[in-house]
């Protein structure tokens, strides 16, 4: 695999961010310079319903076209054709949780060096991967061995209790790492793989796309950060809970904007695609009074059926003493009124370990402080996740990144 980025800082180096949603595919065409990033052309293509599901791929050569088409844009865009690229993968079955495990050392005086990190981090993710392994295979009833890793990363390293960004020529007793793993059920997996061979690039990475979400905000000390993300997609509402900057874990549910246009396709008597432009319509406010309450009423019901399964998915976080106050809100699902509304509302947080009523915000494309758009084209909260894959490959780079060079190698073998 090649090095996504040359050490030549005067050669230009580009990516693609390619996030393969259920409504819609969407490819960035980005440059790296040093910590950020820039986006020099940005395609989209809207998938049939029947080449995705929930998030999961049902039709390969459907996807694999509509990838090649936002691609094709994407570079016409930019004037630049790549070779390498980040994918995004969700669904109900891709899980994560972080674990954390701590390693005692032989010798505490001396001084941590490159081999003995190299053997740390081995030993650790091993022990990580067999546990959460384990119990994802039981969350989700398919056997440990049809269930493959997608991506991993140390959200948190101490040396006796002192936090450090790089453990290299530490000294101390007892070197603890928190550990995100993704995993997701092998068809979903290899659908992605091969849809990236046909694609004829180099797969840098696949990523759960709520961790990369959760992690893109960039913020200067994150240790002091917590919110939980809500990705509203076409077909999946993906969610991740980030406590003292990291990141505690992420959970999905087959709930998404399809499932309000089929609520009102229904209720009206229209076709899919007559009531997904009502839809839209209803949620930019261009509706008259008697058609946008009609609207309104049928989106209201399906409201509360997704805020209750936002209740449960936050309730199967377990060992939370508090949930973060601050819940922040992005993907094309989140337009709708109700879904603010619905997040307002008190009845639902009594049931659930929050200590003060959260205060619901928006995720903007121009929060992502890393990713520079140059296109002027990604101005929604569903441009969020394709720039949030987009600073994910940034996190690639540079060699102040020791401990994720390390654990992608380790990644490499464990997702053999």
């Amino acid at each position: 695999m090649r090095s996504l980025f040359n050490k030549d800082r005067r050669t230009n180096s580009y990516f693609l961010a390619l996030d393969i949603g259920t409504e819609y595919v969407k490819a960035l065409v980005c440059e790296s310079q040093e910590s950020r990033g820039l986006v020099l052309g940005c395609g989209k293509k809207k998938q049939r319903l029947g080449e995705m599901q929930g998030g999961v791929v049902t039709d390969i050569a459907g996807v694999i076209e509509n990838c090649k088409d936002a691609i094709k844009q994407a570079e016409k865009g930019s004037g630049i054709k790549v070779d390498q690229m980040v994918m995004g993968i969700a669904g109900e079955l891709v899980k994560g949780a972080t674990s954390t495990t701590t390693y005692t050392r032989s010798d505490p005086n001396s001084k941590i060096s490159f081999d003995e990190l190299k053997n740390i981090i081995h030993k650790i993710q091993w022990k990580a991967f067999d546990q959460v392994r384990a119990q994802l295979a039981y969350e989700t009833g398919h056997n440990e061995i049809d269930v493959k890793l997608v991506n991993a990363g140390i959200v948190d390293v101490r040396i006796d209790g002192y936090k450090v960004s790089n453990p290299l020529g530490f000294q101390g007793k007892e070197v603890t790492m928190s550990i995100f793993n993704a995993f997701a059920p092998l068809v979903h997996f290899g659908a992605l793989q091969t849809i990236a061979a046909e694609l004829d690039m180099d797969l840098l990475a696949i990523v759960a796309e709520p961790y990369a979400v959760a992690r893109c905000l960039g913020q200067e000390d994150r240790s002091n950060f917590s919110a939980i993300f809500i990705d509203i997609g076409g077909g999946t509402t993906d969610i991740a809970l980030v406590r003292d900057g990291s990141v505690e874990g992420t959970k999905m549910f087959t709930l998404g904007g399809r499932t309000f246009t089929k609520r009102l396709s229904q209720s009206l008597n229209i076709s899919f695609d007559e009531a997904e432009e009502i839809k839209l319509a209803y949620a930019e406010d261009k509706l008259e009074k008697q058609s946008y309450n009609i609207v309104r009423e049928a989106m209201k019901s399906d409201c509360e059926v997704w805020l209750t399964g936002v209740s449960l998915t936050l309730s199967e976080f377990e060992n939370i003493d508090s949930l973060p106050s601050r819940i922040l809100l992005c993907g094309g699902g989140s337009h709708l009124p109700e879904i603010k509304e619905v997040l307002d509302t008190r009845n639902w947080i009594k049931s659930l370990p929050f200590s003060r009523k959260p205060q619901i915000n928006f995720l903007q494309p121009k929060h992502i402080s890393n990713i520079i758009d140059m296109t002027n084209k990604l101005k929604d909260q569903q441009d969020v996740t394709p720039m949030a894959l987009a600073n994910v490959a940034l996190d690639l780079a540079g060699e102040e990144k020791i401990l994720s060079r390390i654990l992608r190698k380790v990644v490499r073998l464990l997702q053999v």
